[in-house]
């Protein structure tokens, strides 16, 4: 390993670093004692290396031998990463105190499966891609199933675990197909291969398998099927670290592969990732019409917001590279808020979920509602929130490369999912009174809910510099 390597992974090292001082230092000290405290400075941990990452940390070029990719596409991800994972682990602080499952293991957890997602988003090579990914998933299968007193998490963690590893195997295949007839794994081995003049029948079926088993990372219809009762079973504060950071991390991996590895046969990769967002924006829009339970109804959301963000990618372009960046940047920070409200909502100090628990809200706590409506506003595209123009610019980078049929199905699905979202919003302002649900929420929380709500708003006017970044990050990507 020579210093520029060092250089490179200096954030992965440093924090991998910390988690396992983590680690020895809550043995040694009480466990649970000190399960606050350690969540407080992981917090405070990944809001430093976000910063630190954002203003330049760590040497870009390629380290170990193009196994490692630092670049500003890696490190807008990553940012975005690191600052989610922050906020949520913030918000989740006072949920699980109170009711008795906070554990020392979850910051920890939760900081090695940021770990395996910076490694994600960097990786140059099929190897490096699946540790990252493995490293990601292991975490998540555990705490997916922390509630051991509750059937449905256990059940949660199960059927993720079941299923994640029917995807790693089909990624795995994949990889195995992909190497066998380009003769490497590293990404710049595999694209002067096809760049050579042909592309081996068995380069695209691995293409394809690998494509199907990240599409399962982010519930992209058809292998969205673990996600309803994942996001329903598991801790709230766990189901909003699955609807942030891992999303994030996901598409950045799907848009590393798809431009690194196989970038001179967009049109190959292209069919694939438009079928699975023609697919996930209607299947998200239309199923989620019938939950009742919010949780439920966000996995369904999330399964939509999926099927636009691969609209980007889908162009095979530098724009719709840096559409789909700011898409997951601006998906992230509504779930962020969204989230936030959701796990103060409680009736007599336990959790509720039903969404009509929510009749006339607005007349108890007309501030939060108004920040709730604003984000519902915003996932539901509706102008002149900053939601409507993240759609705007997935939309229109998919139609410049001519998928006018893709962008048609996009505006109607669109139309169909704001059903849901606005009859929350009747809901809180027009439903008819009952038990009602209270809102129990810390500063924290508080700050959070508002603090997307304003960007919502504000960002519509002005970006603070989020589309310059991502306008680098997509240039590093597409070369």
């Amino acid at each position: 390993m020579t210093s520029a390597d060092f250089s490179a992974v200096l954030p992965e090292f440093l924090l991998a670093l910390f988690a396992m001082a983590a680690l020895l230092g809550a043995v040694y000290t009480g466990k649970d004692k000190t399960a606050g405290a350690l969540l407080w400075i992981t917090v405070a941990v990944m809001v430093l290396f976000g910063v630190w990452i954002g203003l330049g940390g760590g040497a870009d070029g390629a380290a170990f031998d193009g196994l490692f990719i630092s670049d500003a596409f890696s490190r807008f991800a990553k940012v975005a990463i690191l600052l989610s994972a922050a906020a949520v682990l913030a918000m989740s602080s006072d949920y699980l105190n109170r009711r008795g499952m906070l554990r020392f293991e979850y910051p920890i957890l939760i900081t090695l499966s940021v770990i395996g997602m910076m490694m994600m988003v960097s990786s140059g090579d099929l190897i490096a891609l699946y540790m990252g990914l493995e490293l990601q998933s292991l975490s998540l299968y555990v705490v997916a199933a922390m509630r051991r007193d509750s059937a449905k998490s256990s059940e949660a963690g199960l059927k993720y675990f079941v299923l994640g590893s029917l995807s790693s195997g089909m990624l795995l295949y994949g990889a195995s197909m992909v190497y066998g007839f380009a003769g490497t794994t590293r990404f710049d081995g595999i694209i002067t291969v096809i760049e050579a003049g042909h592309l081996p029948v068995g380069v695209l079926f691995g293409m394809v398998f690998m494509l199907v088993g990240l599409a399962f990372k982010v519930s992209a219809v058809p292998f969205h099927m673990w996600t309803p009762d994942v996001y329903e079973g598991s801790p709230t504060p766990v189901t909003a670290f699955f609807a942030t950071a891992p999303k994030m991390a996901a598409m950045a991996l799907i848009a590393r592969l798809a431009f690194d590895a196989f970038g001179h046969v967009p049109g190959e990769w292209g069919q694939v990732i438009a079928a699975l967002a023609l697919a996930s924006m209607f299947v998200g829009s239309i199923a989620a019409i019938g939950q009742r339970n919010i949780k439920r109804l966000m996995a369904y959301s999330s399964i939509g917001h999926m099927g636009f963000a691969l609209l980007g990618l889908t162009a095979g372009t530098e724009a719709g590279v840096q559409a789909t960046l700011l898409y997951m940047t601006i998906y992230v920070a509504m779930n962020v808020g969204t989230f936030a409200f959701i796990l103060s909502m409680e009736r007599d100090g336990q959790p509720v979920t039903d969404i009509t628990s929510l009749n006339m809200y607005a007349k108890k706590e007309p501030t939060k509602a108004l920040a709730m409506l604003v984000l519902l506003f915003s996932l539901a595209g509706v102008p002149p929130m900053l939601g409507f123009f993240a759609k705007f610019a997935v939309l229109n980078a998919a139609l410049q490369s001519g998928y006018t049929y893709l962008v048609i199905a996009g505006v109607v699905a669109s139309v169909i999912g704001a059903f849901y979202y606005l009859r929350i919003v009747y809901f809180m302002y027009f439903g008819e009174e009952g038990e009602g649900v209270e809102t129990r929420m810390q500063p924290v929380q508080l700050g959070l809910l508002v603090a997307s709500a304003l960007v919502m708003v504000l960002g519509a006017l002005s970006l603070f510099g989020l589309e310059g970044a991502a306008q680098a990050a997509a240039a590093a990507l597409v070369q």
